[in-house]
Order: C-alpha cells, then sequence, then structure tokens
C-alpha cells in the first residue's frame, strides 16, 4: 500500500447533489466533501465532479462549487462514471494513477465506480467520512465489501495531509486552516 502522492492524485466526487445531501442523516458527509474540494483547489489536484441526473436530483451543492475554481463537471446516468461514454478517456487524459473517491451514495455509485477504477489498475482511496448513504448499514457494509476488494478507505484529515507531505510545503497553513 501506498501513501496518497499528490503529483500522481486526482479528486473524483460523486454526485454531491442538493437532493441526495439532504436525505442523509450525517451532515459532516457534505462538511468533509468541501473541506477536500477546498484543500484540492489549494494544491492544484485534478478534479471531477460527477452529477446523477442532475435534472431530477439538482445540481452539486453550491459549498462544494465555491470551494474548487479548475474542475470538470460529469453528467452521468450510470451508477459507475466509468460505465459513462468518454469518461475513462478524460481519466487517462490526466495521467493520475491515484484515485481520492468520495460522495454519496456510498453502496451505489462510489462502490461500483470503486470497482471498475480498481478492474482498471488504479489506486483508489475512499474517503469514508464523505462519503454517505441514506441509511448507515449500507454504508457500512459497502465500506467492508470495499476493503477486501482491496480499496485503501481513508479520512478527510488523512487525504489532506497525505497531499501535503509536511510542514514545509508552501501551502500548508493555507490547507491547514480548512482544518481548524
Amino acid at each position: 500500500m501506498n501513501t496518497i502522492n499528490s503529483k500522481n492524485s486526482l479528486v473524483l466526487i460523486i454526485d454531491v447533489q442538493e437532493k441526495l445531501v439532504k436525505m442523509l442523516n450525517d451532515k459532516t458527509v457534505a462538511e468533509n466533501a468541501q473541506k477536500i474540494a477546498k484543500a484540492a483547489n489549494i494544491l492544484e489536484i485534478p478534479t471531477i465532479i460527477t452529477e446523477q441526473y442532475p435534472k431530477g436530483l439538482g445540481s452539486t451543492i453550491e459549498e462544494i462549487k465555491e470551494a474548487i475554481s479548475n474542475v470538470k463537471y460529469f453528467e452521468k446516468t450510470n451508477f459507475s462514471v466509468l460505465k459513462e461514454e468518454n469518461f475513462e478517456d478524460i481519466l487517462k487524459k490526466e495521467k493520475k494513477n491515484q484515485i481520492i473517491l468520495f460522495g454519496i451514495e456510498t453502496h451505489i455509485c462510489v462502490l461500483q465506480t470503486a470497482f471498475d477504477l480498481l478492474n482498471k489498475g488504479y489506486e483508489v482511496f475512499v474517503v469514508q467520512d464523505a462519503c454517505g448513504s441514506r441509511n448507515e448499514d449500507n454504508k457500512q457494509a459497502a465500506l467492508r465489501r470495499l476493503i477486501h476488494a482491496g480499496v485503501q478507505i481513508v479520512t478527510t484529515e488523512m487525504v489532506i495531509f497525505e497531499l501535503l507531505e509536511g510542514s514545509k510545503n508552501p501551502k500548508f497553513k493555507e490547507v491547514q486552516a480548512i482544518i481548524k
């Protein structure tokens, strides 16, 4: 297992959309998603945001849209974004092997996307405290399956501090302020 490397990472935010966020019992999911989005923006980590049928589920929440400026949006109807036409081409153009993955719902879109990423040879890091499901049992079952498959389960702070590598990073103070 490897630590997350900022030069080899891409952030993939799955369906943190208005109606989906409202159905979650755990409101820290959106807060943690925003923290990672802010850190990725400051550290210039490529980021892709997916939206599952935005006409019905709404768009990505404003807190994330405002947190990140250089982002690619990708609308989807498949649960795994890798089953969407052209998505894999977009991913390959970034030339990153480590995917930092989180969003809604853990047991559906995050799980299926993670499995497809693994099958394509990517190293996958699922951020458990930035993932949510309507039902906690479904989330926990998904996390167990992901671990069994070889996905690395991490937390928001683990991701941010691994991307920074150390306090000598010139953007350390700016990123650290996100956590406080």
